[in-house]
């Protein structure tokens, strides 16, 4: 009996009820604001995805509907629709109405699963105001209706069918989520990601909400190598094509892909089934320790320095852009945000295949190799030329009062969970908020000089930037191999700058700092953007604000015509030292924004094309973003 034949009711395996879902949503899916919507989608093509990886699908669809419903389309197997033993009832309403139901517990069924991370089809079921499962199997076809998860009659059989697959057309419940709103590019993103992760197989998305449908089709034939193209097709690269390496041992699939750049940050990204491990892991560190020593033994073997240092880590992947993905049947996933690999097999796994296939790379391509290698030893000599200017920033870095920057203008208190500091544009600016703060908890850091771009500078360079260095310092952190998030002074980083083009720019260039060397204060939820009003209203004596065009419209709506006037603010240094923490400072009535990192290989993108070397992506990225941008002052 082959495989085909052996996928049915017997292989769904139930583990709990669905009772709790539309009462705790956010247990399940994360949270009911954009990300949990978005994350609707991805838990309906993981189950695509692993029937891709089982080798019984080759094309998804996405459709993005008028009405704010999504599609997603497989050629899969289909979901199967016999009567399970246990329950009595069709295996499809089996799985579609009682949570982790599926075929993923059945090792037989699914070597590999992306979905095992994920919380099944049902609970989008159970948080979508409607959904409509279609199944075409065994040259039949077959249908089953359901609202907010309660099925609303039998599957029933509703004629032939060519081929197979599973069409699911769900809608979000208004009910549940705060907003509805699906970002075309989040998905189109997500699945291009998934499409580079898997080889072959064809992923389309299309946006019909409006009259000029957009649409999308991805297939890469040569999967991460593609992915690796992908990333630096906006840096120079030092060798053409991307190494790659890959093995299978005890049914688990390991690829790497990777290639040098002139640039001084390292871009790697892991993954484990196709689930983007940002706190890396086991198969993180096997690739990063057999990197190292390669380098190092080659280095040795080949005489090709002077003295006996070995290169660091962090020198052989400075310029380094490389995808580490693996596929295991059973993964281990750890760590705060469920993201870090820990299966401990995968460490030796990828140690020996980087370590043998990286060798024989090196001896067949002493050229390339030479270029990486002498890249490295360049970024030796750089690390090690920063070496005082670190150990200097580390110093500066103790909490007492008198090593903080004269610049910085303190809170009072020392809780860092309840401290905050804003980081200000000019000192105009700065001067109205050291008035306007509240001095218990508030601390200000104004920003007079220029802050150098860290996207085109070594790390030597952006520790001399006075800027940076005091931004350091007030946080408390340190840099690099010193860098330890639990000496954070702050636990929210706030950046207020003007609503302009200066403005914006600052915010770039220090979003880009904290990005490329702070990740962590991202990961954890301490960086933050304020929202400064563009608009003061007057009516007699009452002021208002407006914060966008649209709020602008509305409030000159509701106030009426007579006696109203309006001013447009130029800077933050227009407010005085009330407004400004009326509108934008008091934890009671501001806005803020929070920066997250949903996407880090996309945000790892933007920031290349925004402030690296290359003139024409910033100029294309410009003219195709410049429609949504709703507060620029040029």
């Amino acid at each position: 009996m082959n495989q085909k034949e052996m996928y049915d009711a017997t292989n769904i395996q139930v583990l709990e009820g669905l009772e709790a879902v539309r009462k705790r949503p956010s247990m399940y899916i994360g949270s009911v604001d954009s990300r949990g919507l978005h994350h609707l989608v991805y838990e309906v093509v993981d189950n695509s995805i692993d029937e891709a990886l089982a080798g019984f699908c080759t094309s998804i669809d996405v459709i993005i509907n008028p009405d704010g419903s999504v599609t997603i389309i497989d050629n899969g197997r289909g979901i199967p629709v016999d009567t399970h033993p246990k329950y009595g009832k069709s295996a499809l309403e089996v799985v579609m109405t009682i949570l982790h139901a599926g075929g993923k517990f059945d090792k037989s069924t699914y070597k590999v699963s992306g979905g095992l991370h994920g919380v099944g089809v049902s609970v989008v079921n159970a948080l979508s105001e409607w959904m409509i499962v279609e199944v075409k199997r065994n040259g039949k076809h077959y249908l089953q209706k359901y609202k907010r998860g309660i099925p609303e009659e039998d599957v029933a059989l509703i004629g032939e069918a060519d081929g197979s697959g599973t069409i699911i057309k769900f809608k979000p419940d208004s009910t549940i989520f705060e907003e509805l709103d699906y970002s075309y590019d989040t998905l189109s993103s997500r699945l291009r990601e998934l499409a580079f992760l898997n080889k072959g197989i064809r992923i389309s998305i299309g946006d019909r909400r409006s009259d000029e449908e957009s649409k999308e089709t991805f297939q890469y034939e040569g999967g991460i190598r593609s992915f690796v193209d992908h990333l630096n097709k906006n840096r120079q690269t030092l060798h053409d094509d991307p190494i790659y390496l890959e093995r299978e041992k005890d049914n688990i699939m390991v690829e790497i892909a990777m290639q040098y750049t002139d640039t001084y940050a390292e871009h790697v990204y892991s993954f484990a089934n196709n689930i983007n491990t940002h706190e890396g892991g086991t198969h993180l560190i096997g690739f990063k320790s057999a990197l190292t020593r390669v380098t190092n033994d080659y280095i040795k073997k080949n005489n090709l320095t002077k003295d006996d240092s070995k290169l660091s880590g962090e020198d052989v992947r400075e310029g380094l852009t490389a995808i580490i993905s693996v596929k295991i049947p059973e993964p281990q996933f750890e760590g705060q945000t469920k993201t870090r690999l820990g299966n401990s097999e995968l460490k030796g796994i990828v140690e020996s295949l980087v370590s043998e296939s990286l060798s024989d790379f090196f001896e067949e391509n002493p050229k390339i190799a030479n270029q990486i290698i002498q890249k490295s030893l360049s970024a030796k000599r750089a690390r090690e030329a920063a070496k005082k200017a670190r150990e200097l920033t580390r110093r500066k870095s103790a909490l007492e009062v008198s090593t903080l920057p004269g610049k910085l203008a303190d809170c009072s208190e020392k809780d860092p969970s309840v401290s905050e500091l804003y980081l200000v544009e000019g000192d105009s600016a700065g001067g109205s908020a050291k008035q306007g703060r509240n001095r218990a908890f508030q601390a200000i850091l104004p920003f007079r000089g220029k802050i150098i771009n860290v996207e085109k500078s070594r790390l030597g360079k952006i520790l001399k930037n006075k800027e940076i260095l005091s931004l350091i310092t007030a946080l408390g952190t340190g840099l690099g191999d010193d860098f330890d998030i639990s000496k954070t002074r702050y636990h929210k980083i706030i950046i207020m700058t003007d609503a302009d083009v200066d403005g914006a720019h600052i915010r770039t260039l220090i979003l880009t700092f904290i990005f490329r060397y702070m990740t962590p204060l991202i990961d954890a939820g301490y960086v933050y953007i304020a929202q400064p009003p563009l608009y003061k209203i007057k009516k007699g004596k009452a002021e208002h604000y407006a914060y966008t065009e649209k709020e602008l419209k509305q409030k000159l709506k509701q106030l009426g015509e007579k006696g109203i006037s309006y001013q447009r603010y130029k800077g933050l240094g227009e407010m005085n030292p009330e407004q400004l923490w009326e509108t934008t400072m008091s934890p009671e009535t501001r806005t803020l924004l929070k920066v997250t990192m949903d996407d880090a290989v996309t945000a790892d993108e933007i920031f290349s094309i925004l402030m690296g070397d290359e003139v024409a992506p910033r100029k294309e990225f410009i003219q195709a973003h410049a429609r949504e941008v709703v507060n620029l002052d040029v």
